[in-house]
């Protein structure tokens, strides 16, 4: 029997979902499954700048789709972020240090066959919609979500 890491990515700061994605595909490479839910701000990591539309979407939905961030590449920093300068430094110095960019990591996590879930109830009050996810995000409810994550040896909330 196979191990399973299970985790939610709430957060929607760049260096918390570099973190996420390092552990998802690390967990990959030693052959244990990995679930990750997206909830709220994190949906935003899944969110693909080719795909958005602002079709079927209330005016608030709009507004808010408008303000959020677009993608990966456009997620700040939890600390230091000084209005995108941070994260600037950040990249370079990981740049430097031949780290890869989060899009690098989230790329790997698809290859590797990560399992990606959108939170229903998160996209609905967001105004999200699955088309404008990557393809590889299925949508389940929080009772979905915890039948997958009781299984699981290892569960993370970031």
């Amino acid at each position: 029997m196979s191990k399973k890491m299970n985790m939610i990515l709430f957060s929607g700061d760049y260096d918390k979902a570099l973190a996420a994605l390092i552990l998802a595909n690390s967990a990959r490479e030693l052959g244990i499954d990995v679930s990750m839910f997206f909830a709220f701000w994190g949906l935003f990591l899944l969110r693909d700048p080719q795909k958005i539309s602002e079709e079927n979407k209330t005016s608030y939905e709009k507004m808010f789709s408008m303000v959020s961030p677009k993608g990966p590449e456009n997620l700040p920093l939890s600390k230091m972020n000084f209005s995108g300068l941070g994260k600037i430094l950040l990249k370079e110095m990981m740049k430097d240090d031949e780290a890869p960019p989060l899009e690098a990591f989230l790329s790997g996590a698809r290859k590797k066959g990560v399992n990606f879930y959108g939170c229903k109830l998160s996209m609905e009050v967001m105004g999200l919609k699955k088309d404008e996810l990557i393809d590889e995000v299925k949508v389940i409810d929080a009772k979905g979500y915890l039948k997958d994550a009781i299984d699981s040896e290892i569960q993370l909330f970031i």
